[in-house]
């Protein structure tokens, strides 16, 4: 149906606003012929114009809401897929790594905080791993030695003489050119391989890596001294060890020189010193290495130079640049708790690229002192190896450093950058000009703890290096002098008694289960009857395990103490270093006990092996996952 051009405008206005005649219409329209159709559409505008969320001055408040319910979705999303992932995620094993996984292996990776314990510290040392392929291709054996010796005479009929021999001689005599009832030769290649030979038929239960030249021993000329370098059989730690005995040369009836007997540990002093070059000095095996697998490892017995370092020149120390940590209340607290910070400091160094300034004088907590009181003035050197730390990275000794610092400062205008809230980060540090960072911590704990620095973010940068810290050669020397005494042929138990044993509430067994009546029933089916067997104990009494020794031969830390006495090498090179004698304190106990009992051959637990109660007290006992 068509309108006519005269009442179109009337009949719009009707069709728009049929209720109401004198309600405000839209501005004239011009005239122009309207369909059906196009009246409609023209109808439809006008409702929609009238819809709120479609106003030009709502539409941009509809866009953000529309973009938040976006993002709110896609955060949803986010956080399902990593709930999802966290709870399959299963990491790898960090002891199939190599050495330098030991960071990632050995920190938390969820909280750096402390949390005290009072076993003792681990260090790099313990996660050294040996391959067993590379090891047995050094090892020296007897075909090496009879070898040697075949190649050295031209003559195998020559090589060996067993005649006149006792059992106890055969294998390990030699006759000499000339018989005579002179001073015995110890420079002769022949008495050198039947001392060799003498040494690993003696010892079956070590490995032999590198024999040393025997030097002359007592003065009467029937003696030589000869050192050798070896490693326990089946050994769980990596790491060698140094030796060096006296060999009794003795003559028989028809003139062959033979070992009649071999000294105990460390008594060939004379051949005791370091050695300087391979050639002509020593016999080593084919293919034999001061490392396994590539990685350093600790070498028990040689002579230790933990010298403190030194800048060469007043040009080396303005070139150089340093970072100190100073106060706070990590002093006197427990070995771990001062390894947890100082590592923190030394990874921070390491992340700038700055050599760290370290105070080599240590409180000792009076957990570990005789007086059971704080003790200070104890030598880093004491219980840590400062010779592998100094050669692996950049360090000083606070005293040096500031002689140097109050000689050069002024004049060469060195500056320093003062650090006093811990939440600073190193990453933040990183772009520090100055010559020394100063972190400087205050007096209220535990805010003012080193290891702070290394929390929240930071715990991801930085990386504690523990293969840094090795525990004192010389205390890993009485360590090696205690297995030798047992032929590295012996079992180990560790009996946890004292303070816990009293506590009935929370641990209700274990003063019984640790009795000896019930050690004899518990070790009858995990240890042979005769057997060595050391046992690592709190218990101040040594004399309450004397029933165990109708089954074993006992050893206990105690039955040891002239390798630590006023007439042992400790006690001479420790008073050296320190100006004065010191004693063998708790820490020091409690390191050499713990380590002799993990080169047993086999390894009982109190709490793994001896009593149903949980380590840490009633219901804490860890469930297997």
């Amino acid at each position: 149906m068509r309108l006519s051009r005269s009442n179109s405008r009337a009949d719009l206005k009707t069709l728009i606003h049929p209720s109401s005649s004198s309600a405000r219409l839209p501005p004239p329209l011009p005239d122009l012929e309207v369909v059906g159709s196009d009246l409609v559409a023209m109808q439809g505008r006008a409702l929609l114009w009238r819809t709120a969320s479609f106003r030009p001055e709502n539409l941009g408040q509809s866009a953000l809401q529309l973009i938040a319910n976006l993002c709110f979705a896609l955060f949803v999303l986010g956080v399902l897929a990593f709930t999802i992932i966290a709870a399959t995620y299963q990491p790898e094993d960090p002891l199939l790594h190599p050495s330098n996984k030991l960071t990632s292996f050995l920190t938390s990776t969820s909280n750096a905080t402390f949390r005290s314990d009072d076993s003792t510290t681990h260090t790099g040392d313990d996660f050294l791993f040996a391959n067993s392929t590379a090891e047995l291709a050094s090892v020296i054996t007897l075909f090496d030695i009879n070898t040697t010796t075949t190649t050295s005479t031209g003559d195998s009929s020559n090589s060996v003489n067993t005649e006149g021999a006792t059992d106890d001689e055969a294998g390990a005599s030699v006759t000499p050119a000339v018989c005579a009832d002179g001073p015995v030769d110890c420079k002769d290649a022949e008495i050198f391989h039947t001392m060799m030979r003498a040494a690993i038929e003696m010892f079956a239960d070590i490995h032999f890596y590198r024999f040393g030249k025997p030097a002359r021993g007592a003065d009467d000329g029937k003696s030589c001294d000869m050192a050798w370098r070896f490693r326990p059989k089946n050994a769980k730690r990596a790491g060698f060890y140094k030796d060096y005995r006296r060999f009794e040369i003795a003559r028989s009836s028809n003139c062959t020189l033979f070992v009649a007997s071999i000294g105990d540990y460390h008594s060939g002093v004379n051949a005791r010193k370091k050695r300087k070059s391979a050639e002509g000095g020593e016999f080593k095996a084919k293919d034999a290495a001061d490392s396994l697998s590539g990685t350093v490892v600790p070498v028990v017995g040689e002579a230790v130079n933990d010298a403190l370092p030194v800048v060469e020149s007043e040009s080396k120390f303005i070139s150089g640049r340093y970072l100190i940590y100073t106060g706070g209340g990590d002093r006197c607290k427990s070995m771990n708790h001062y390894l947890w910070s100082f590592l923190c400091a030394l990874g921070e160094a390491q992340y700038l690229n700055r050599t760290l300034i370290m105070d080599l004088n240590i409180c000792l907590n009076s957990m570990y002192s005789l007086s059971n009181q704080d003790e200070e003035g104890k030598d880093f050197r004491f219980y840590f190896d400062f010779e592998h730390l100094r050669d692996s990275t950049s360090v000083l000794d606070q005293r040096q450093f500031w002689d140097d610092w109050n000689k050069w400062q002024k004049n060469d205008k060195l500056t320093l950058y003062l650090v006093e809230d811990f939440r600073i980060t190193p990453m933040k540090l990183a772009s520090v000009k100055e010559t020394l960072i100063m972190r400087k911590f205050g007096t209220v704990e535990p805010d003012n703890y080193w290891y702070r620095v290394c929390e929240g973010e930071t715990e991801s940068v930085i990386q504690r290096p523990w293969n840094l810290i090795w525990k004192s050669r010389r205390l890993m020397d009485i360590v090696s002098g205690v297995a030798s005494r047992m032929s590295w042929d012996y079992d180990a138990v560790h009996i946890v008694r004292g303070e816990k044993a009293k506590n009935t509430g929370l641990w209700p067994n274990l003063a019984s289960d640790t009795s000896p009546l019930a050690l004899l029933s518990t070790l009858r089916d995990k240890i042979e009857d005769g057997r060595h067997l050391y046992i690592a104990t709190n218990e101040s009494e040594t004399s309450f395990f004397d029933p165990l020794k109708d089954k074993y031969t006992t050893h206990f830390l105690d039955d040891f103490k002239d390798l630590w006495d006023e007439s042992s090498e400790w006690y001479a090179e420790t008073k050296k270093l320190n100006g004065a004698p010191i004693e063998f304190d708790g820490y020091m106990r409690v390191e050499v006990d713990t380590e002799v009992f993990l080169r047993g051959k086999k390894q009982i637990e109190t709490f793994n092996d001896l009593t149903s109660d949980c380590k840490d007290g009633v219901n804490t006992c860890r469930t297997a996952s």
